[in-house]
């Protein structure tokens, strides 16, 4: 059995309709239509030595005999090349629509690269259903096509700062605390000057349990206290950093959570698992809940920010991205989803007073100080 391989290729519009075509399969075609080597090579525009060429390359490759070489004799196709040509028929004719479609998508995808007044910006985002819509939102609104990678708070971040995307997602308490994990984990991968942080959303966590709350859960504590089955979020995402957070408040240990080792991908993910009985709890967001008919017990209220560095900020993709996100059409889509509000969305904030770590005075007394 071999191996089939697709491919395409770019050209100006003439019109023709769309097809799968294949270089052997053409000069078969030809050869059969054309009764000699150097009459299909002539109908293909070729050179003779490159048809011939091919020709032999293609039966050391295939195994088997191409065209039947006799000696002044008109060239003709073997039985092989035969069936080449009708199985190629055959395939075209029964994946005509499939070929059809597949040839529209590819140009509508490739009309944004020649369309001067559309834009690509490249984000990695920690998982977020308002986000989601905003890529759907930017691209009917705007011709601003969002090219969304969703992966954990922390990679995103790194992503951003290897220069992997444009934009990176991430979210984190209010006014994270000096000292907490939170500061630990993001401040070496954020800094003034070179970051700047945009307002997204504010949004709701908390833990998604089955409709009704049979557990009565109200609480970390309670997951305990109850022995429920818990979801948790992969290592590397915002959620994990917050759960271990509240975790270390309440003064409870992963070990007291049981399922804290079991993993989803996504606030989705948990939902569903939630959902299908396979747990009992999950942290997560109030739109996931919702959205599987499970109940919310909200645990605190996060900021969700883009952030991006300081020398992509007037780039005309992130400037498109900005005036979508200030506009109200946008502001109220947000603001009806479930556990969201449109906090300041689209500003430019300063990183120092959202998330209030760095002290550059007292950095500069203590270099004074050491100086001295």
């Amino acid at each position: 059995m071999h191996k089939i391989e697709l491919s395409y290729s770019l050209a100006a519009r003439d019109g023709a309709g769309a097809s799968l075509r294949n270089a052997l399969m053409d000069m078969l075609h030809a050869v059969r239509e054309q009764g000699s080597i150097s009459a299909a090579a002539l109908a293909l525009g070729l050179s003779y030595r490159h048809v011939w060429g091919e020709l032999r390359r293609w039966e050391a490759q295939l195994g088997h005999s191409l065209i039947v070489w006799d000696k002044g004799q008109p060239a003709r196709l073997s039985e092989f090349g035969d069936k080449l040509l009708w199985a190629e028929r055959q395939a075209q004719a029964r994946l005509a629509g499939q070929i059809e479609a597949l040839h529209a998508d590819l140009e509508r995808a490739f009309a944004v690269a020649f369309d001067d007044t559309a834009h690509v910006l490249t984000l990695f985002a920690s998982h977020d259903d308002a986000l989601a819509a905003l890529r759907e939102h930017a691209a009917s609104t705007a011709r601003l096509h969002l090219d969304i990678r969703f992966c954990g708070s922390v990679d995103a971040i790194a992503a951003l700062n290897e220069g992997r995307c444009v934009m990176a997602g991430f979210h984190t308490p209010q006014l994270p605390a000096p000292g907490s994990l939170v500061q630990r984990t993001y401040q070496p991968m954020l800094q003034p000057g070179r970051h700047k942080l945009i307002a997204f959303a504010r949004r709701s966590q908390g833990l998604i349990v089955a409709a009704g709350n049979p557990l009565g859960l109200a609480s970390l504590a309670d997951l305990k206290h109850h022995g429920a089955r818990f979801v948790n979020r992969a290592l590397g995402t915002g959620t994990r950093l917050l759960l271990d957070e509240l975790l270390a408040q309440a003064q409870l240990r992963p070990a007291d959570i049981r399922g804290y080792e079991f993993t989803e991908p996504s606030h989705t993910a948990v939902a569903q698992a939630v959902a299908s009985g396979a747990a009992d709890a999950g942290l997560g967001i109030e739109v996931a809940a919702r959205s599987r008919g499970l109940e919310f017990v909200p645990l605190m209220q996060e900021d969700y920010y883009l952030v991006c560095l300081k020398t992509a900020l007037e780039q005309p993709p992130v400037q498109a991205l900005l005036e979508v996100l200030r506009s109200e059409r946008w502001r109220s889509q947000v603001a009806a989803l479930p556990g969201y509000e449109p906090l300041s969305c689209g500003e430019v904030l300063s990183l120092r007073k959202q998330l209030p770590w760095w002290d550059f005075a007292r950095a500069r007394r203590k270099g004074s100080a050491a100086a001295r």
